[in-house]
């Protein structure tokens, strides 16, 4: 396999971009611009802002100390232990975390925080419009959990 020109003691040639099988330079397929060229987990993320934008706009001043994030999947033991508090789980797989605040390893205090599973979330969802109420019905749980409410209170329904 051909590496492409060199030049003496072995370095590339600067400026030189290769054209395999004249089908021209590879690049993105479509503009960043456009929903399409979005991750799964772009998309994820942009989901959950939109479940939780009115849950938000409701209960601004009691959700001001709590952070939520998204990670793709949990952390789980081998050792078949039963969830911790603060798990939302489904057949023994978490879908979601509550955090409490509390004191990191260097000391320095931590919000309270809501941590969402991406891949175990999509696993259980049909499709997009069934995902949307997945997020929407587990970030209603585990907010009800961190403010000590019913969840019904919590979703205004």
């Amino acid at each position: 396999m051909v590496r492409g020109v060199r030049h003496e003691r072995g370095r590339r040639r600067p400026g030189k971009a290769r054209d395999r099988h004249g089908r021209g330079m590879r690049g993105p397929l479509y503009p960043a611009s456009l929903p399409a060229a979005s991750t799964r987990s772009q998309k994820f993320d942009q989901l959950v802002l939109e479940a939780l934008e009115p849950i938000e706009a409701r209960w601004r001043t009691e959700l001001t100390a709590l952070d939520v994030a998204v990670d793709d999947v949990p952390d789980v033991g081998s050792s078949g232990a039963p969830t911790p508090d603060g798990v939302l789980a489904d057949g023994g797989v978490p879908l979601a975390r509550l955090v409490p605040a509390g004191v990191d390893r260097r000391g320095q205090p931590t919000s309270a925080r809501i941590v969402l599973y991406r891949r175990p979330l999509e696993a259980r969802a049909k499709d997009s419009m069934d995902l949307a109420d997945l997020v929407h019905d587990v970030l209603v749980e585990q907010i009800a959990a961190y403010l000590g409410l019913d969840p019904d209170v919590i979703d205004g329904n």
